[in-house]
């Protein structure tokens, strides 16, 4: 395998090292308001929705994992083949490694042979050329387009890269790609200062990717011989970086930490249109095998439409009252003023 091909790999294996279910992360920290008379009845439609003209089953989805190895073409073929049958949107991760390395667009295509019809949507790095994005796009038929934001894995990355002018890149992306884009945060959460000024450049999907899941510092800094943990926790937690977005756009996903289906509904509680989740369902399937995580996607669904009927929520949106643990809501007091338009 080549260098690029081997990291893919070693990030699969340090994703499921530092993989813990029980990690406590801030959806902790936010409580909804249950109505002890929610007239309401248990609908296995209320939780049905649609995105980018195509009918999906649920408003979470699998978010980007991997792509660019043998292990990752087994991994992108499982999560197709499941994204397809449970009717729910799938991403892929990052597909730049395309750019130099040709062959193994297979181990990204695989999902989409696996799910011809279903919603797709493809990953790449700022620094990809656009005419280089737009051929990914194309090459996996992919209906949407990732382009995501991971300074913070980067930096402690030994290889990692080290030019960080992004916005007219991206733009150039934005231009060239053919179909809707997506700025995505990779596990350190999407401030509202960068997405207002996203907003202001012509982005309108955002995906906040905030702490508490996956932390790719950390991942780095394992395979750094000079590693920077103190780079650890600079992230932004989720459902913060979800109280400072929902004020700013309609068209936002909320993703990091997501560990069950109260997650979701707190996720799109707090202003998120979709939900996005990763690492779990990764290590779900992995360590359960593809009926596994069948069945959790499965389960997902039904208790997710049980949580709608619980909080006396009839259909999307959801309009749900919350409130916040102490630590949560002094941390919003403190950066609030930053996302006003």
């Amino acid at each position: 395998m080549s260098q690029r091909s081997i990291r893919k790999e070693e990030h699969l294996a340090l994703t499921q090292m530092f993989f813990n279910a029980q990690k406590k992360n801030s959806f902790d920290q936010v409580h909804l308001l249950r109505p002890a008379l929610p007239e309401s009845q248990v609908n296995l439609n209320a939780v049905k929705t649609t995105w980018f003209g195509k009918e999906l089953a649920a408003p979470f989805f699998i978010n980007a994992m991997t792509g660019g190895s043998e292990k990752s073409r087994q991994i992108n073929r499982q999560l197709g083949e499941i994204a397809n049958k449970q009717q729910i949107a799938l991403a892929l991760g990052s597909a730049s490694i395309l750019t130099k390395e040709e062959d193994q667009l297979e181990s990204f295509y695989v999902a989409r042979e696996a799910n011809p019809d279903g919603l797709l949507f493809a990953n790449v790095n700022p620094l990809t050329p656009a005419k280089a994005a737009a051929k990914i796009v194309k090459d996996l038929q992919a209906d949407a387009l990732q382009i995501h934001l991971n300074v913070a894995q980067e930096i402690p990355m030994p290889e990692g890269d080290r030019d960080f002018v992004w916005l007219d890149r991206m733009l150039e992306i934005k231009e060239a790609a053919g179909v809707p884009v997506i700025v995505k945060e990779v596990g350190s959460g999407l401030d509202p200062v960068s997405l207002q000024k996203l907003q202001a450049a012509g982005f309108s999907w955002f995906d906040i990717g905030g702490a508490g899941g996956t932390n790719f510092a950390q991942i780095e800094n394992s395979r750094n011989p000079h590693p920077m943990a103190y780079l650890n926790d600079c992230g932004l937690p989720t459902a913060l970086a979800a109280l400072l977005a929902a004020p700013l756009t309609k068209q936002l996903i909320v993703s990091g930490g997501v560990r069950n289906p109260l997650d979701v509904f707190k996720g799109l509680a707090l202003g998120g249109k979709f939900v996005g989740v990763a690492n779990h369902f990764l290590h779900t399937l992995l360590n359960e095998g593809l009926d596994g995580l069948d069945e959790e996607i499965g389960r997902w669904k039904e208790e997710l439409t049980y949580l709608f009927a619980l909080y006396g929520q009839g259909c999307l949106p959801v309009k749900q009252p919350y409130y916040l643990d102490l630590e949560l809501k002094n941390q919003f007091d403190q950066l609030k003023q930053y996302a006003g338009k």
